[in-house]
C-alpha cells in the first residue's frame, strides 16, 4: 500500500509567509584537548544552548584515539543527565565522528526534552557535556563538538 505523508516539526521552524525563514540556524564549534591523565569520571563543558533550542542532527562530535589500553567511552547529556544526548562513544579507536544525538527518533527535540530528569522547560541555557567514562584516556588528544540548533 502506498503511504502519503507529511513530515511534521515544531512549526515556528517551517518559513512563514512575509516574515523569512523563522528557523535561523545559531551554533558552535568547541575543541579542547583530552590530558593523558584524565580519569574516568573527568567532565568537559562544551557549551550552552537555550533550553528550548532544537539541536540539529547535523551537530557532531569528532575524537581522537585517546587510549593505548582499556576502552574509555565519552557519554554526552546537560549537567544533570549525562547521557542524554548520546552515550558509550568509544575512545579507543582510530579518529571517528559521531552525530551528537544519537537516535534520529529524537531529531527535533527541544534540548530541555532529552534530559530525563526535567518535566518542563526551565528556561536559561543547557550545558554540554562530555563524561568520561569506563576507564581512564591515557594516551590524550583532541574531541570536538559542533553544534547546529535553531530557536523555535
Amino acid at each position: 500500500m502506498a503511504e502519503n505523508l507529511t513530515a511534521v516539526g515544531a512549526a515556528s521552524t517551517d518559513p512563514v509567509p512575509g516574515s523569512g525563514l523563522a528557523g535561523s540556524v545559531k551554533g558552535f564549534s568547541r575543541t579542547l584537548e583530552v590530558t593523558a591523565a584524565a580519569a574516568a569520571t573527568s567532565t568537559y563543558t562544551f557549551g550552552y544552548v537555550p533550553s528550548n533550542a532544537i539541536i540539529l542532527g547535523l551537530s557532531k562530535v569528532s575524537w581522537d584515539d585517546l587510549a593505548s589500553t582499556g576502552s574509555p567511552t565519552l557519554d554526552f547529556g546537560t549537567a544533570t543527565d549525562d547521557d542524554c544526548f548520546n552515550d558509550g562513544l568509544d575512545l579507543a579507536t582510530a579518529a571517528s565522528t559521531a552525530s551528537l544525538i544519537k537516535d534520529i527518533a529524537n531529531y527535533g527535540k527541544q534540548a530541555w526534552d532529552y534530559d530525563t530528569t526535567l518535566t518542563e522547560d526551565p528556561g536559561g541555557k543547557l550545558a554540554i557535556i562530555g563524561t568520561l567514562k569506563d576507564a581512564a584516556a591515557n594516551t590524550g588528544g583532541t574531541v570536538t563538538v559542533e553544534v547546529l540548533y535553531i530557536i523555535p
